[in-house]
């Protein structure tokens, strides 16, 4: 296993008097696939916000490359998710008024880039996930799938260091979702990018290289893992 590139340590997060994280603990290494499994409500999503920057946890430390996230202000952290990070949600949620290319710009001109080069960019990914003559359309013109491939665009158009992926299958048939994963797995592999994959699905689970089960807020199993020969 490669150096840790995510970790978080006894982490807590409770909405009101309903504890949605407890004492949670974990290490991803640099270049893995992880999926974090269990049924609704047990924290999943919770512990992917909180490990992406989202939100911070009321108690315990989140690092990303040895860097404490939780003592970061919400400005550095936003920051990190237009760099480092890439989100992808269940909906996708691509800007309905923008055409394909314009929302996978979206980042990189945040970032500063000129929206010519963003625009050479993004066009190279719609091609490689298969979707290069939708440029030009807005996502009440295409399928779902299609949405979720400019959404997954989006998100890795920064090239970044990790990707974070709630149910990205959920709101897709079971070939669609297929789709999406296939080329989801394939590009991180090509990049070298970490993936953090939160579903239900034992089917998207499968695409990981390691499984992180978690009921009632807790990691029932596979938190642990062995990096530069020491178990973490």
């Amino acid at each position: 296993m490669s150096a840790a590139i995510l970790e978080a340590k006894n982490i807590e997060k409770c909405y009101g008097q309903t504890a949605a994280l407890r004492d949670v603990s974990l290490t991803i290494g640099r270049g893995e696939t992880v999926a974090v499994t269990g049924p609704s409500g047990c924290g999943k999503s919770t512990l992917l916000h909180c490990l992406s920057g989202i939100l911070r946890p009321d108690q315990g430390s989140v690092h990303f490359q040895q860097r404490d996230l939780t003592t970061q202000s919400e400005g550095a952290r936003s920051r990190l998710r237009r760099t480092a990070f890439g989100v992808l949600f269940q909906f996708g949620q691509i800007v309905p008024e923008l055409t394909s290319i314009e929302n996978v710009t979206l980042p990189l001109q945040l970032g500063g880039m000129r929206y010519r080069d963003a625009a050479v960019r993004a066009q190279r990914l719609l091609d490689r996930l298969g979707i290069g003559g939708l440029g030009g359309k807005r996502p009440g013109e295409m399928s779902g799938g299609q949405q979720q491939r400019v959404a997954l665009a989006r998100a890795l158009v920064t090239e970044p260091e990790v990707l974070f992926a709630d149910e990205p299958t959920g709101a897709l048939d079971s070939l669609a979702g297929e789709q999406v994963m296939v080329e989801l797995v394939r590009l991180a592999r090509e990049h070298g990018t970490t993936v953090l994959v939160v579903t239900h699905s034992a089917q998207v689970a499968a695409y990981a290289d390691r499984e992180i089960t978690m009921r009632d807020g807790r990691v029932e199993t596979g938190g642990r893992v062995t990096i530069s020969g020491e178990a973490r």
